[in-house]
């Protein structure tokens, strides 16, 4: 038999432990609960958000799904999808209010990585430049190119224009892979090894080229490929 959350005592239910433990101490589960209100009729809200989490795998999976994969979840209507969606999206905006990467030394690609995990399209790829100084400070963030990367789209002119302008002597190319398969494309290779001859010739390295996909990347530095 199903147990309602309202007849659960009250230091077990979702919100109450919020309220009087903080919003910290609750688990994915129980998040999840508050975030639904409510169930159905064989089940609570609690157990729910229990069923739903066991069926995407993780909390981590949650910010994948889409609209009509949750609606194959049973005790999933459209209301709920709905909410869960926008949870995803607050989320998705949360993250990207964060502080500026300028300023920043960047000294391993997982400081590249873990800023631009939550920012990149999970749609469509796009293509930065962080412009460094000589202690490796980031002196200037752009945002380059939207779309499939190739050598049409990412052209030098742009990328050493922009680090004239900011008089930085190395840069870091950052682009993201939708799919989530972080290994380099043909096309990525090419652009990566035109880029870094150019930017010998001109003085102004090429440190990295950082791939950020689904929980990972792949950094051309770590690799050996620059």
């Amino acid at each position: 038999m199903n147990i309602r959350i309202k007849d659960l005592p009250s230091s077990e239910r979702p919100r109450e432990r919020l309220i009087n433990k903080g919003v910290n101490h609750l688990s994915d589960t129980e998040l999840l609960a508050i975030v639904l209100k409510t169930g159905t009729k064989e089940v609570s809200a609690k157990t729910l958000a229990a069923q739903i989490l066991k069926q995407v795998g993780s909390i981590r999976n949650l910010k994948h799904i889409s609209f009509y994969e949750l609606l194959k979840i049973k005790g999933i209507g459209v209301a709920k999808a709905c909410q869960i969606l926008a949870l995803q999206e607050l989320s998705k905006r949360m993250s990207m209010v964060q502080e500026k990467i300028v300023n920043v030394r960047i000294t391993t690609p997982d400081t590249v990585y873990n800023y631009y995990k939550n920012i990149v399209s999970d749609s469509q790829e796009c293509f930065y430049c962080l412009y460094l100084d000589a202690n490796k400070k980031v002196l200037k963030e752009k945002l380059l190119f939207m779309g499939t990367v190739n050598q049409s789209l990412v052209h030098p002119r742009d990328v050493f224009k922009e680090a004239y302008d900011c008089n930085a002597i190395a840069f870091i190319c950052v682009h993201n892979h939708p799919t989530g398969d972080v290994r380099p494309s043909r096309e990525d290779i090419m652009i990566t090894d035109r880029l870094n001859k150019i930017g010998f010739l001109m003085g102004i390295k090429l440190v990295d080229h950082v791939i950020i996909g689904k929980d990972k990347y792949y950094s051309f530095l770590e690799n050996g490929k620059i």
